[in-house]
């Protein structure tokens, strides 16, 4: 089999499309693709889709509970996370700030979308 190189894409259940919609046009800074039940983004090589759920969740998500915990969007430098940093407090979206992650002792910015979804972007120098 051969190696796979890329994602090509993921695909994301919502509760309220037109909610994460608004969230990651501001969070992206760029206009989704539009079909009828869903929104796509491409970042990069990887496409980026979000669907409504068919049903209702009871919970919010867990992110330590089986299944996905978070997406860590890769940036090649500081000056980079400090420019999202500022991004993000112009969008007025909630978010940690700049801290250290204590496993790989790499500078990185955490916040949740409004499905409870964790996002990271997250300093990966070459």
């Amino acid at each position: 089999m051969p190696i796979t190189t890329f994602i090509d894409h993921l695909v994301f259940r919502v509760s309220a499309l037109e909610e994460t919609e608004r969230f990651y046009t501001a969070l992206l800074s760029q206009s989704p693709e539009r079909a009828e039940d869903s929104v796509m983004y491409q970042l990069g090589q990887t496409l980026l889709f979000f669907t409504t759920a068919s049903g209702s969740q009871t919970e919010p998500h867990d992110k330590e509970r089986i299944g996905l915990n978070h997406i860590a969007f890769g940036v090649r430098t500081l000056k980079e996370l400090e420019s999202i940093e500022a991004h993000l407090n112009r969008c007025q979206i909630a978010h940690s700030g700049i801290a250290l992650d204590r496993y790989g002792h790499r500078e990185f910015i955490w916040l949740d979308d409004p499905n409870g979804i964790r996002l990271e972007f997250y300093l990966r120098t070459e």
